[in-house]
């Protein structure tokens, strides 16, 4: 038998988010971080039925507008607004059910903080950080706040993890785009 089962599923296809303001979200991904707009769709409603709870889990007056993006390489973000009556707008903490951040690979993570830190409405976090001991040792890092409060994380890896001494399981590693990534060997 083996000990690690196929997966069911493929890679990552995209992650999404829902921000309070698409118009404004789309130009910060798109001009801050250098993404690209693939297509928007919207306004998506069904006024008398129930299909925004059947397939999304909202209420079912939900208005919703929605972009893709291509964000470096390998990765597609998502992102949704909706007009909802029962709509929460309080953004969760990380620490918070539900809580997440967008994590960013740079190549110069010094250079990508002074640009984003001199942005307007773009907060960073303490500092960068760098990762002294344990299986990311020489990582560095930083997290920082969009102009709606999204927490993005840039990381900056070294070459080789001191984790990847002991297993064969590799992270994708965006200066390695050619060879095999992020799977057992």
């Amino acid at each position: 038998m083996n000990a690690h089962p196929r997966p069911l599923l493929g890679a990552v296809h995209h992650v999404a988010y829902t921000v309070p303001d698409l118009d404004q979200a789309v130009t910060f991904f798109t001009e801050a971080l250098g993404a690209e707009l693939a297509y928007r769709a919207g306004p998506i409603s069904d006024p008398d039925g129930d299909w925004t709870t059947r397939h999304l889990g909202v209420h079912p007056r939900a208005v919703v507008r929605l972009a893709m993006l291509r964000l470096g390489p390998v990765g597609n973000l998502e992102l949704f607004e909706y007009a909802v009556p029962d709509q929460r707008r309080a953004l969760p903490l990380n620490s918070d059910w539900g809580g997440h951040h967008l994590a960013l690979w740079t190549e110069d993570i010094d250079a990508a903080v002074a640009q984003l830190a001199a942005r307007p409405g773009v907060r960073v976090l303490g500092g960068i950080d760098t990762v002294t001991d344990g299986p990311i040792s020489g990582a560095r890092w930083v997290y920082l706040t969009t102009p709606w409060g999204m927490q993005l994380e840039l990381i900056h890896l070294p070459e080789q993890l001191p984790f990847e001494e002991s297993t064969a399981v590799r992270l994708f590693d965006p200066r390695k785009l050619n060879e095999r990534q992020g799977v057992s060997r």
